[in-house]
């Protein structure tokens, strides 16, 4: 079964009962894991739980598939639904997939498989799509604005409403892994204490170092020719598991930023006054070096840039060459054009 986008949200509040397995894949690492946990706890509540809740390994299943259906199958000590999480899956374990969904076991336990990328052609892909037992949900990177709603109903359930302008801050900086966003909307939660509105301020000053530099880092390298630093941040995103596709959305927005603010300079506004314009807001310790990314950058090198960028996602979708060397490779050529500068 292939899940369109508007019915997810709905079936991972309340799954399909003939649904025995769902498969959660896409660049968005973090959101696979959300939704992973999100679709976990309508079996049981505490993941953590050692009588109801078995863990493994893509590759333990491709090498054992009667793991699968032995523990799909098995019955619960304390009694209740049990739930069989699968990580890192890849298409090697598509076989014992197969032989499950073919003999699926007697009782209701929920197989949650968590998956990269998968391509169009993914041999699991497919059969996930292709069985009335099974579901595939696929899980992109979010826009700013569905982010947006995701936090505010995160800050709503510690009793918080935030300002338009602080939640279009936190959405700005955030996007790109659903966990960092939830973890960070957690920490506001907490930093906000007794306090229950959340401006702009509290969102700067809570989250402004922490994650909006951690994912822009790399972007802010290459907008300032600092080949060390882009080197190094991305070295660090990547050992950590990020995605290069939010990388390259990261950098788009912030080039298209940068396009703004050019084009209210050519209008006659200082770049100050355009910086301080402009939504999401710049968090204020960033703003010297955002004028001097809008010197460096004339409006055509910012258009190129652009290009670049938009064709680097492109061609870690429609080609087979590693997503980190895609992303690499244009961030350098970034940071090639900015230090000629």
């Amino acid at each position: 079964m292939k899940l369109q986008a508007k019915a997810i949200d709905g079936f991972l509040r309340k799954p399909d009962p003939k649904v025995r397995a769902v498969l959660l894949y896409g660049p968005d690492s973090g959101l696979v894991r959300d939704r992973a946990q999100t679709l976990g706890r309508t079996v049981v509540e505490d993941l953590a739980d050692p009588f109801r809740v078995a863990e493994f390994h893509g590759r333990a299943i491709a090498d054992d598939p009667a793991k699968l259906a032995d523990e799909a199958a098995a019955l619960s000590f304390t009694g209740g639904r049990r739930l069989i999480r699968v990580r890192d899956a890849e298409d090697n374990a598509t076989s014992a997939f197969t032989a499950f969904l073919d003999n699926l076991p007697p009782g209701d336990s929920l197989v949650v498989v968590e998956a990269g990328d998968l391509g169009a052609r993914s041999k699991l892909r497919l059969l996930f799509e292709g069985e009335d037992s099974a579901a595939a949900i696929p899980c992109y990177v979010e826009e700013e604005a569905s982010l947006g709603r995701v936090i505010a109903d995160i800050l709503h359930g510690h009793g918080l409403t935030a300002d338009p302008d602080a939640l279009t801050f936190l959405a700005g900086n955030l996007v790109g892994d659903r966990m960092v966003a939830r973890g960070e909307a957690e920490k506001l939660a907490l930093y906000m204490g007794t306090t229950k509105r959340v401006t702009l301020e509290d969102a700067q000053a809570c989250i402004g170092d922490s994650a909006a530099l951690s994912m822009d880092e790399p972007v802010w390298a290459a907008a300032e020719g600092d080949f060390a630093t882009l080197d190094r941040s991305l070295a660090r995103l990547f050992a950590e598991g990020t995605s290069p596709v939010p990388i390259l959305r990261g950098a788009q927005r912030h080039f298209q930023r940068l396009h703004l603010i050019g084009a209210q300079v050519a209008a006659g506004k200082s770049a100050e006054a355009a910086i301080e314009s402009i939504r999401p807001p710049v968090f204020f310790k960033l703003k010297t070096r955002l004028v001097g990314q809008t010197r460096r950058w004339s409006p055509n090198l910012v258009r190129q840039a652009l290009e670049r960028l938009v064709d680097a996602e492109a061609d870690c979708k429609r080609t087979n060459m590693p997503d980190q060397t895609i992303c690499a490779r244009v961030l350098f050529q970034l940071a090639s054009l900015a230090a000629r500068r």
